[in-house]
């Protein structure tokens, strides 16, 4: 049992909360997943966090699964230094198809690992760095200044450090970005050297296209791989199954179980 800040937690309640934190919001099937246990196992273990006031429970839209989201209490009982996350709704799908593609990484789907970080983690973490006068770690430069001064920069939904040594950025991409945004992020990209590989997951062929479009024009095809979603994919879970390079070598993507995914942004 750990306490922190008078706030104590089981290794059991630890092990809902600290994935947790890493997200704006995990549904109820992917608790279960990451749990191991059925769906309503994993929405009595939530509720009871919510009843200590740890996490929030709601079912945010009608006909889809619960969503939990963690809170100040729940942060301060892991001794996490994040923030509470701030939810946009008209985000709802992407995020939970993150949470999917995330729970994909840790089963092996993308290959051995030795490191998975959200967006979440990479900014707060960058934040923190900018505070003490440190540079990025994370995020790629856009070629834009924020207004404090300060370069504004790009954070992929997902970052794995590969066993092998490299880095993959992984963008599910479910709604189309504007051609000089996107243009921007691949120049981002492609400047930055600590990123090997970039895999990119569109909703339709209209964003793959324009995707492989960006990169070309930036130089970096070879860098930039673009898998279509299955049309039922509906929260970017449906990897399908896509061979790529990731350290000079095809890397085979598992299909991970996409029953309780939701929809598409």
């Amino acid at each position: 049992m750990t306490r922190v800040d008078h706030i104590s937690l089981t290794e059991r309640e630890a092990s809902v909360l600290g994935p947790l934190a890493e997200h704006r919001i995990l549904i109820v099937p992917q608790v279960a997943l990451l749990l191991g246990v059925s769906d309503s196992t994993a929405l009595r273990r939530l509720s009871q966090l919510e009843n200590e006031r740890l996490l929030e429970l709601q079912r945010i839209f009608k006909g889809v699964p619960a969503a939990a989201t963690i809170r100040s209490r729940g942060l301060r009982a892991l001794g996490s230094s994040l923030k509470p996350p701030q939810l946009n709704f008209n985000e709802y799908r992407h995020d939970v198809g993150v949470g999917w593609l995330w729970l994909a990484a840790r089963a092996g789907s993308f290959g051995e690992l030795r490191g998975l970080t959200t967006d979440r983690r990479m900014q707060a973490e960058d934040a923190a760095a900018l505070a003490a006068g440190r540079g990025s770690r994370w995020g790629v430069g856009v070629g834009l200044l924020g207004s404090h001064g300060q370069p504004q920069r790009h954070y992929p939904d997902l970052t794995l450090d590969m066993a092998s040594g490299h880095r993959v950025a992984i963008e599910l991409e479910l709604t189309a970005k504007s051609s000089r945004r996107l243009n921007r992020i691949m120049i981002g990209y492609a400047s930055d050297a600590s990123i090997d590989s970039v895999l990119y997951l569109a909703a339709n062929r209209s964003i793959a296209t324009r995707v492989q479009e960006s990169a070309r024009r930036a130089g970096i095809p070879e860098r930039v791989h673009v898998q279509l979603l299955a049309p039922d994919g509906i929260a970017g879970a449906e990897v399908g199954r896509v061979r790529r390079a990731v350290a000079g070598r095809e890397v085979s993507v598992a299909r991970p179980d996409v029953e309780h995914s939701g929809a598409a942004r």
